[in-house]
């Protein structure tokens, strides 16, 4: 038998082969790049030996509570700092947020306002950083360092929020962390304002900072800081907010030094330990308590942001005993080419937002919550992208995701013996407002937007009508913002601002809160433009509840070749205060008006354009027809609805001129409807076979599963399908090349009816 047929044993290394292998890959890897075993991992880490000595040392409640009420509070003055001192419009609205962390990295408690899944993320990167940096002989981590994070892929929402991390130490071991996260808009992207639209692969989305060191003995490093503001369009907000955050930070650090003092390493360790594990237990008890079943729903979304399309957002929400896992199988496939993307991370994030911001308030709000709650997606999905897919724009997932499963969760509640907060319909989830940028009336260049993006409409909930322009979904006590003080940096002003817009409702028997309209026009600049990104102007981002209603639909309008300031100062009688009036009659001559989808890329506006848009409802909850006849009077005299939308949808009858309610009138209109309804009815299984469809309609261009089958992803044709365990890419064409191929067709046919006419 010949050597070459004989076969080989391989001889197993050594331990010290091992370890001379491991440092050789170590000492070699080209990239680190984002690691997913961090980046797909939301559940507390295990007990370290140290946290499980410092418990066996203090657990007393009394003393846990103490502390943990001293850092909530520590974490506060931190939030109360960034808002005040902050540069970036942001800072000033509440879109902060500061949080300590375990020395694992876990978030064990965050501010009590701000916005939760900044600090519900920053987890990741403190895990990147405490696995490659820690003991990296040319980073290292010690007492007096701070790093920078944006890239969402390491962990963070998009590219546009900012995170300082610092670690604290004391007696020479590292404790725990702390950070501070803000929305700073400007970061150098292929469009001002930050959140590019128009970014076709994250080369195009602005800075893209993993996890580095910008801050030696709590100064910040010169040299870094001159690249990160040759960055970016602003260099002087670029710098304000990195001090404003290493202060922040700064600041909790003081308070977790007097702790320290007084109470030893060993208390706070175990007040952030017990406090995780608390909360995590709490989680699966109430979690326990609902009633086994499965909740299905969708929300769509109606564009990429550049073309109008059908995306949708599924998801199954299953309880089983105290296991909670929400599944986004047969959602949209990521799209290869467009920014509407969102990691998984960041799905989950907003995910928990649902938790410690509608359902369980009372709970400490840190990681521990959601830390225990299972997500399951298809691999390159639309909310669970790959790296190379662009995502600045992973707001159009992440909140129709976040509506999808308040949706689904609603359902639980109502059931739940022991609640917590009353049951809430979908609270509008898009960002209406105007990003804006370019040369400002003092020379300075800018890009950033306006806080009118904070008004989101409340859903209604289980006894009352919904709060107008509360806040948004992925805030507490954020503000909208005071548009006189804006007007002093940027050179356009807002001529219609946080007016209720009428019709914009969601109905039912209780109304979700309303949003607001927003005019805005340059008037100082001819370098200025605006943008809007944002899902529902075509089919509503949210769904109703219990019989309620979604909201309309907002698209943008738009009057051109005007100058409303000259009307303002000439004949101020032809400016009118609400989108319906403008565009319905035309009060300008000459202008043009048009309407366009509330994805529109950055667009130079000429001095007194009009741009107009509006913020959106709330969803509705409960049947119309019971809706209280007094209440639609009151909402006819607070201009939210007009007198016949108010009879045509409530059949409620009244005078037009005293508004007196004919209740008589009313029921018996009423009760008419409730018998058209049960005419027009038709059992479940007709109805099935003339509302199903086999495929989705070839006109449509539909991304996504279609019917129970969530094995097969539609890629924007009937013909055209992946199965959604095998990801491929997913370009859409430039929508220029889409026009351009329209027009040489138009021209094409005209060319041969000439023929023929010849």
């Amino acid at each position: 038998m010949s050597e070459i047929n004989t076969p080989t044993v391989a001889k197993t290394p050594s331990p010290d082969e091992i370890a001379l292998i491991k440092k050789f890959l170590s000492d070699t890897t080209l990239f680190l790049g984002p690691d997913p075993e961090i980046m797909q991992n939301h559940d507390l880490m295990p007990r370290s030996e140290v946290e499980n000595t410092c418990i066996e040392k203090v657990s007393d409640s009394h003393t846990i509570s103490k502390i943990r009420d001293r850092i909530q509070a520590g974490c506060d003055e931190g939030y109360e700092m960034v808002e005040q001192m902050g540069a970036a419009p942001g800072a000033k609205w509440g879109d902060v947020i500061t949080g300590v962390y375990s020395a694992s990295g876990d978030l064990a408690i965050a501010s009590a306002g701000g916005v939760l899944i900044f600090s519900a993320l920053v987890h990741h990167p403190i895990k990147f950083i405490i696995k490659n940096w820690m003991n990296d002989p040319t980073v290292g981590v010690k007492d007096g360092d701070g790093f920078i994070h944006n890239d969402s892929r390491y962990g963070n929402v998009h590219n546009t929020d900012q995170s300082m991390i610092i670690p604290i130490f004391w007696e020479g071991k590292l404790v725990c962390w702390v950070a501070s996260t803000v929305h700073e808009g400007e970061n150098g992207a292929i469009e001002p304002g930050g959140m590019p639209s128009m970014a076709e692969s994250p080369c195009d989305e602005g800075l893209k900072m993993s996890p580095f060191k910008v801050v030696e003995n709590y100064e910040i490093k010169r040299d870094i800081l001159t690249f990160l503001q040759n960055s970016v369009r602003e260099p002087k907000l670029q710098y304000e907010d990195m001090k404003v955050k290493l202060f922040a930070c700064l600041r909790i650090k003081q308070r977790l030094v007097e702790t320290l003092s007084s109470d030893g390493p060993e208390a706070l360790i175990s007040t952030l330990r017990l406090t995780m594990e608390n909360v995590r237990a709490e989680v699966k008890r109430r979690v326990s308590e609902w009633p086994d079943m499965t909740v299905r729903t969708y929300i769509i979304q109606d564009s990429t942001l550049r073309e109008n399309c059908v995306v949708k957002i599924n998801c199954k929400l299953t309880k089983t005993g105290d296991r909670l896992i929400f599944d986004f199988r047969g959602s949209s496939p990521e799209f290869t080419n467009r920014a509407t993307n969102t990691i998984v991370a960041g799905l989950k994030g907003m995910l928990a937002q649902v938790f410690l911001c509608y359902v369980w308030p009372d709970l400490p709000r840190g990681q521990a919550a959601f830390a225990p709650i299972e997500v399951i997606t298809d691999p390159h999905s639309i909310v669970n992208c790959s790296y190379s897919a662009p995502n600045s724009q992973s707001l159009m997932s992440i909140f129709t995701g976040f509506t999808a499963g308040q949706h689904a969760v609603a359902k639980f509640l109502y059931s739940c013996p022991e609640k917590y907060t009353k049951v809430h319909a979908p609270t509008f989830n898009m960002i209406n407002t105007f990003i804006w940028g370019g040369v400002s009336q003092h020379g300075e260049t800018l890009g950033n937007l306006c806080a009118d993006l904070n008004g989101m409409g409340a859903g209604a909930v289980a006894d009352r009508d919904g709060e107008h322009a509360l806040a948004p979904i992925f805030a507490t006590m954020a503000d909208i913002g005071e548009q006189e003080l804006n007007e002093e940096d940027v050179p356009f002003l807002q001529l219609v601002s946080k007016k209720m817009t009428r019709d914009a409702i969601a109905p039912g028997k209780y109304r979700g809160g309303q949003g607001y309209t927003m005019i805005v026009a340059t008037k100082d600049s001819e370098q200025w433009g605006f943008m809007t990104t944002c899902q529902g102007a075509k089919i509503p981002p949210i769904q109703g509840l219990f019989g309620g209603y979604a909201c309309g639909c907002y698209p943008m309008s738009k009057v051109q070749g005007v100058d409303v300031y000259d009307i303002l100062l000439n004949t101020p009688e032809k400016f009118k205060h609400s989108i319906e009036e403008i565009m319905n009659e035309q009060p300008f001559e000459g202008a043009s008006y048009t309407t366009h989808h509330m994805g529109m890329g950055f667009e130079i506006s000429k001095r007194g354009e009009l741009f107009m848009i509006s913020q959106g409802a709330g969803a509705g909850y409960g049947d119309l027809l019971e809706r209280d006849p007094v209440s639609i009077i009151k909402d006819i005299e607070e201009g939210l609805i007009s007198h016949g939308v108010a009879e045509r949808l409530y059949k409620v009858k009244f005078d037009s001129n005293t508004l007196a309610i004919n209740f008589e009138a009313t029921k018996a209109a009423r009760d008419q409807e409730r018998k058209d309804r049960i005419s027009r009815g038709v059992p479940f299984k007709k109805f099935i076979q003339t509302w199903n469809k086999p495929t989705p309609p070839s006109y449509l261009q539909y991304f996504g599963c279609w019917g129970d089958d969530v094995s097969t992803l539609y890629v924007g044709a009937p013909d055209s399908t992946r199965q959604a365990s095998e990801p491929k890419p997913n370009y859409m064409r430039h929508p220029k090349d889409v026009r351009i191929e329209e027009l040489e067709g138009m021209l094409a046919a005209l060319g041969a009816k000439g023929d023929i006419r010849k």
